[in-house]
């Protein structure tokens, strides 16, 4: 069985982000880059100090994905400044990270996040989602197209490390 539950995650939550964060960003990407850029990255990005000081800001939302009580994903969404002409046209949300341990990909957590954080941000009165993926992680790519999101024509680094990588920009209008 495979029940799936989403809920806010609270400052009492920052040691299971962190750990979730490393674990899924370190399944995503490791094969992307030096081992010892992926550790320092991590290290830098995910720290428990870091997530703590984040789940303190009401306006910074983490949200866990439970299948059958254990955390197995998580989502981050919050308001962030962009230079792209048609997020700053709209009243704009950034989806800032949704991860899924690996052995749960075929289970349906990432749908159940995406549609959870797709109906918050609707209901935050939002108009646009936006948010930047690697531009050679196919799966994600394929996965954000499922939604709609489409590509603004712009993209940015995203070094991991020493490793350059590029992401490119998404966004998705929430208001028809």
């Amino acid at each position: 069985m495979n029940n799936i539950s989403i809920r806010r995650a609270g400052e009492n939550d920052a040691a299971l982000l962190s750990r979730l964060s490393a674990v899924t960003f370190a399944e995503t990407f490791s094969h992307t880059c030096r081992a010892e850029d992926m550790e320092n990255y991590i290290a830098e990005n995910y720290d428990q100090t870091l997530i703590s000081k984040e789940l303190q800001d009401p306006d910074d939302f983490y949200f866990i994905a439970y299948s059958d009580d254990k955390p197995v994903g998580y989502l981050r969404i919050k308001e962030d400044e962009s230079v792209i002409p048609i997020i700053q046209e709209h009243r704009s949300v950034e989806l800032k990270r949704i991860y899924v341990l690996k052995e749960y990909y075929s289970k349906r957590i990432g749908a159940a996040l995406m549609n959870f954080v797709l109906q918050f941000a609707k209901e935050k009165n939002y108009e646009l989602m936006w948010l930047g993926v690697w531009e050679h992680n196919e799966r994600a790519k394929n996965f954000y197209k499922k939604y709609e999101f489409v590509e603004t024509g712009f993209s940015h680094p995203f070094p991991i490390g020493n490793t350059p990588q590029t992401d490119i920009w998404l966004y998705k209008m929430l208001t028809i």
